[in-house]
């Protein structure tokens, strides 16, 4: 690991500054959507048991007519609207969309001095400490480590760490760039990135 270097908004191409900040909040918003457990569910009058039996005669009691005791109006009756499991929450991003959301997000963190790049993040020894040290020498609240290719020390080394989340290139985009107060990128990586836009 080396001198962590401060990419500030004049460094970026011309290109990550003229990104609508809208892009960022379609692709957030479709990127929660897209995460859902879609769980939540209620019976309707067909799903609640009992019922079968028409409670009392059709006429003569001087009552309003009534075919189930689990209609929606009954205690323990269905539900009428209720939410099913049917439902699909996925938000379809293009992938300009996703590509134009983390040039943004990125442009964000380097307005404020929160993007660095170093050289390689590789903790050879396998160690939490040693990630540890190298995360609190940034700094940070938390950090985004993006590592062109994850290997397996580094891996045990940054697993157990609560203020940072280690990420191959592939999987860096506009919601995890936001979510994470800094960046920490390869320059490897960030050279692929710039040179793209």
């Amino acid at each position: 690991m080396s001198n962590a270097t401060v990419i500030k908004t004049a460094d970026l191409p011309q290109a990550f500054l003229e990104v609508h900040p809208h892009n960022l909040y379609l692709y957030c918003k479709a990127y929660a959507a897209n995460l859902r457990a879609n769980t939540a569910q209620t019976k309707n009058r067909s799903a609640v048991s009992g019922g079968g039996k028409k409670p009392f005669a059709q006429k003569g009691g001087g009552r309003a007519r009534q075919g189930s005791i689990r209609a929606p109006h009954f205690r323990g009756g269905g539900v009428v609207f209720g939410p099913t499991t049917d439902r699909n929450y996925t938000q379809k991003v293009n992938k300009k969309q996703k590509r134009l959301a983390l040039m943004h997000a990125l442009a964000d963190k380097a307005a404020n001095e929160k993007l660095f790049v170093v050289d390689s993040v590789a903790v050879e020894s396998g160690k939490t400490k040693d990630a540890k040290a190298f995360v609190d020498s940034f700094g940070q609240r938390d950090l985004l480590v993006v590592k062109e290719m994850i290997d397996d020390k580094t891996f045990l080394a940054f697993r157990n760490l609560q203020q940072s989340y280690l990420i191959e290139e592939n999987e860096l985009n506009g919601y995890l760039a936001a979510a994470y107060h800094a960046i920490v990128i390869e320059k490897a990586v960030w050279d692929k990135l710039t040179k793209e836009s």
